[in-house]
C-alpha cells in the first residue's frame, strides 16, 4: 500500500483524502496496525519549506514514510496505449506500482510518458500512474463507473469542482479511437492537471485555449497549511 501527495511550502491539497485512502487500505490488509498514529507522527515530520513529494507506505508489517524532493511538474505529458494491463488490484494504490513503473518505462521507448490502459474489450480505464479525463464540448467526461481503475484523488478533486460550477460530467465507454480530436487530461497529484499533447500512435489531440491554466489555478488554490507540528 502506498500514497503520495504534493507538499509546496507546507501547504497540501486534500490530504485528509489522501489519508482517508491509506488508512483504508491498510486496515484491511493489516488491521492491527496504528495507521492514524502514524499518519499523525509523518505529517508532523513534514518540512514547511520546499517541494517534497512524500509517500507513505506499508512494507509487510512495517509502516513508513519516505521523504522525497518533488520532481519537476509539467503542464503537458505524452501518453502511449499500454501493450497489456498487469493490475493485480486495480482499486487500491500501491501493489501493482512496479508493474505500472514497467509499463511507463515500455511505452518511453515510443516517446511517450505515460502508459494508457485500456480493458479487455479496448476501452479506456486509466493511466499508469495517472487518471484520465476528456472534454466533449463543454461537458467533463470520465471512464465508465464500473471500469476498475484507482480511486484517484486529483481526479475526484476536480470533479468536486466541476458540480460546484456546474459543468456537466458525463461518464463513457470510449476506445482511444474515438477520443480523436477532443482534449484529454492526465490527474495526478505530482502535477495537478496535465493536457495530453499527443497520443503515440493514437487519436490526435486538441486543447481549447486557457481552459487549463484555468482548472490549474483552481486547484492549486485548494491547497491549505499543514497542521503545526
Amino acid at each position: 500500500m502506498a500514497d503520495s501527495w504534493l507538499v509546496v511550502d507546507g501547504a497540501v491539497r486534500a490530504l485528509d483524502v489522501h489519508r482517508d485512502r491509506f488508512a483504508g487500505s491498510v486496515r484491511e490488509a493489516a488491521p492491527g496496525l496504528d495507521v492514524d498514529g502514524f499518519w499523525s507522527a509523518a505529517v508532523a515530520a513534514l518540512p514547511r519549506e520546499g517541494r517534497w513529494f512524500p509517500r507513505a507506505e506499508l512494507l509487510g508489517d512495517d509502516l513508513r514514510l519516505q521523504l522525497r524532493p518533488a520532481p519537476e511538474t509539467r503542464r503537458s505529458v505524452v501518453l502511449a496505449t499500454a501493450s497489456s494491463d498487469p493490475r493485480t488490484e486495480p482499486l487500491v494504490k500501491g501493489p501493482d506500482l512496479e508493474a505500472l513503473g514497467a509499463l511507463r518505462r515500455e511505452v518511453a521507448t515510443r516517446g511517450a510518458e505515460e502508459a494508457v490502459l485500456l480493458d479487455a474489450d479496448g476501452w479506456v480505464v486509466e493511466g499508469a500512474w495517472s487518471s484520465l479525463l476528456w472534454w466533449r464540448g463543454d461537458a467533463l467526461c470520465m471512464p465508465a463507473d464500473d471500469l476498475p481503475r484507482l480511486p484517484g484523488v486529483t481526479v475526484r478533486t476536480v470533479l468536486t469542482l466541476a458540480a460546484v460550477l456546474g459543468v456537466d460530467v458525463l461518464h463513457e465507454r470510449v476506445t482511444p479511437e474515438q477520443l480523436d480530436g477532443f482534449e484529454i487530461w492526465s490527474l495526478s497529484a505530482l502535477h495537478g492537471v496535465r493536457i495530453a499533447t499527443r497520443w503515440v500512435d493514437g487519436p490526435t489531440t486538441a486543447e481549447e485555449p486557457g481552459r487549463l491554466a484555468t482548472w490549474q489555478r483552481r486547484l492549486d488554490a485548494l491547497r491549505r497549511p499543514l497542521p503545526a507540528a
